[in-house]
């Protein structure tokens, strides 16, 4: 097993399918050192970040056990935000001011609110049904976001944070959900923009590496093949 699963969707590297039974992993995970090597094995939806089995970085009902884990010379990690923020940490995108530390902290427990109760939709044998109520909600969401964003280039300032990463894809996730929505227009959509024109952003999205779709695990409601 290789790479960090959970990274962020759309700019993982994606690897070859695994071709291995799960007790290839559960066999050898407590050889690895690692603090917490059980988390994924079958806890149902968790919090986490990138399109891994089911997408939302989060564990779909009867999806295959995972567990993101990074080891770093001596550092060994599990636990798809603290690898997150590992590497913001190591490249110094976690923020610089104290506003900008702030203004991360809160984006992301806001994306996962967001990003949660989309994948609960998603994952609702009620989809349909479901449906209106949430496309309803979330205007006022975007709007909420969009405040936040204002002017600035960058949701926590001037400069590129991870949680601009994160946002890109709950941002890119309802574009492909409401083509058309209004909300994702003005300096959503610019942001949008701006990120995809990142020069390593947009080499990879050209590139035959870059996967799209699927964003959720088989089980789901919606995007849940390869286009």
């Amino acid at each position: 097993m290789g790479g960090v699963r959970g990274s962020p969707p759309h700019l993982s590297i994606p690897l070859p399918a695994p071709d291995f039974d799960p007790s290839d992993w559960t066999n050898e995970k407590d050889k690895l050192g690692l603090d917490f090597p059980n988390v994924g094995d079958g806890w149902g939806m968790g919090g986490g970040w990138g399109r891994g089995w089911g997408g939302t970085g989060a564990d779909p009902p009867h999806a295959p056990p995972q567990l993101p884990y990074l080891i770093d010379g001596p550092t060994k990690l599990t636990q798809s935000n603290a690898i997150l923020r590992y590497i913001a940490r190591k490249h110094n995108m976690g923020g610089e001011t104290e506003e900008e530390m702030v203004r991360v902290d809160m984006l992301e427990n806001q994306l996962v609110d967001l990003r949660t109760s989309f994948a609960q939709l998603c994952y609702n044998p009620d989809f349909e049904k479901l449906k209106p109520q949430y496309l309803e909600q979330l205007p006022r969401k975007l709007r909420d976001l969009s405040r936040f964003l204002g002017s600035r280039p960058w949701f926590a300032g001037e400069k590129l944070t991870f949680v601009d990463f994160l946002a890109y894809d709950v941002l890119d996730q309802q574009r492909m959900f409401v083509p058309e929505c209004p909300e994702l227009q003005g300096n959503l959509g610019r942001f949008l923009q701006r990120f995809e024109a990142l020069e390593k952003i947009s080499a990879y999205m050209r590139s035959g590496r870059f996967m799209k779709t699927p964003i959720f695990w088989c089980t789901a409601q919606w995007c849940n093949t390869k286009e």
